[in-house]
């Protein structure tokens, strides 16, 4: 499928020669792996889970897994504008966005870990998921509590050296990866270490599956979505599950400052993901009111048409600028450390990102489905396999949309202290890498 129209030039998206290269790589990897392939996968993976180690190596050996995490710790050491273009390709190459957010995850929270964790054991999950032997998600949602971080349940209790962990984790992506993967994976898991409210919670690298070994002291089970079938969701259950202390991401009682910074990451990635498969539906889009004529015209030829790309194709091009202005101040921030440059700057723009990309590629995707009719509202046609997936970055992953309006106002209206969103400086644990 050819692009159907013209991108313009975007000084304000450009990107160096390297980001070039490395998007030439990416979508040249795309086009020979996913393009051929995702609409199997989901359908496939829409009957009972399936896993693609295969398509995790191919990912690994890409150079796409733990991409900004610094090489001493076995990762690759690009910078998360880098990261960004990567998973927009694997948005546009596979538009149900499940290989996108498999490797969001394992970019976001490895670099985390890498961030903040003890490096005996930080490098050890890192090296594996390079591989892509091992997954490394988040583990934040509990049944009571949603996007209501504070009121989190699950208890990590000290047990002399170690933590014993126990309490639920629901809605969490990777579920099948980990216990299914040969070699295993985990989670950053945040929990109550201590009293009530945001102070009171601490991370952990929890590894229920790892070297081929899966506990004894944990549950879990797969739901079965309505769309992203390429990557799973589901729960665990921890009991008493013991995790060595030095698992600890950040100080005990610092994990809320670690995952909102975590969170800063990964939903830059989460839009990105979105305005890839944005792009997709657009040109889909075109490509269809093109060639389909009704009483005698195209339907490129109707204003009721052309005129509803025109605002749809202004509002991508708005998404993928926030995505990439996000980023690059992502780069300043942790891997340039320009002087007066905070991590608390990244609030306002991620949340613009997060709350613009996935709407947007949503109100294409619903447009384009009208423009094919009851064709898109059959299971061969692939457009409804892509508004799913992208679905479910509307109602609530990686942060709800309300969420990052309150987020906004927050930052935009001043109505609350500096220290409850997000930390002035990366002082957790004073590592800041």
């Amino acid at each position: 499928m050819g692009t159907q129209f013209k991108y313009f030039k975007n000084p304000l998206t450009e990107f160096s020669e390297e980001e070039r290269l490395f998007r030439d790589s990416v979508a040249e990897f795309c086009l020979k792996n996913l393009a051929p392939n995702w609409e199997k996968y989901d359908e496939e993976s829409s009957r009972s889970p399936v896993l693609r180690p295969e398509l995790f190596s191919s990912l690994g050996r890409q150079g796409i897994l733990a991409l900004t995490c610094r090489p001493e710790s076995g990762g690759q050491g690009g910078s998360q504008t880098m990261a960004a273009i990567a998973v927009e390709e694997l948005g546009y190459g596979d538009p149900s966005v499940a290989t996108a957010v498999y490797t969001l995850l394992n970019i976001g929270w490895p670099y985390m870990l890498d961030r903040y964790g003890d490096p005996s054991v930080s490098s050890e999950i890192i090296e594996r998921v390079v591989k892509g032997d091992a997954f490394f998600g988040i583990a934040s949602t509990e049944a009571q509590g949603g996007s209501d971080l504070s009121n989190l349940r699950t208890r990590l209790a000290r047990s002399g050296e170690n933590y014993l962990v126990s309490g639920t984790k629901i809605y969490i992506s990777g579920v099948n990866e980990v216990f299914g993967l040969p070699f295993g994976g985990g989670w950053f898991l945040l929990g109550r270490s201590g009293g009530a409210g945001h102070k009171g919670l601490s991370a952990l690298a929890v590894l229920p599956k790892w070297k081929g070994v899966t506990s004894s002291n944990t549950t879990h089970s797969v739901f079965n979505g309505m769309g992203r079938h390429g990557l799973s969701t589901g729960s665990v259950t921890f009991d008493g599950f013991e995790v060595d202390r030095r698992n600890l991401i950040g100080e005990e009682g610092r994990g809320f400052y670690v995952a909102m910074e975590g969170f800063n990451s990964a939903r830059i990635l989460v839009a990105a993901a979105c305005i890839g498969a944005g792009r997709w539906l657009l040109e889909r889009g075109a490509e269809w009111v093109k060639s389909r004529e009704a009483f005698g015209h195209r339907l490129s030829e109707y204003q009721s048409v052309s005129f509803r790309f025109a605002e749809l194709y202004g509002k991508l091009e708005a998404a993928r600028m926030m995505v990439y202005r996000a980023a690059r101040l992502h780069d300043r921030i942790y891997l340039e450390k320009r002087p007066g440059y905070s991590p608390r700057d990244l609030n306002a723009p991620v949340a613009l990102a997060k709350m613009w990309g996935p709407e947007t590629a949503v109100e294409i995707a619903q447009e384009v489905m009208r423009w094919h009719g009851a064709l898109s509202f059959v299971k061969e046609h692939p457009v409804h396999r892509v508004f799913l997936g992208l679905l479910s970055y509307v109602i609530g992953a990686e942060g709800a949309q309300n969420v990052m309006k309150s987020v906004l106002s927050r930052e935009l209206l001043e109505t609350h202290e500096k220290t409850e969103t997000h930390p002035d400086k990366s002082d957790t644990k004073a590592k800041a890498r």
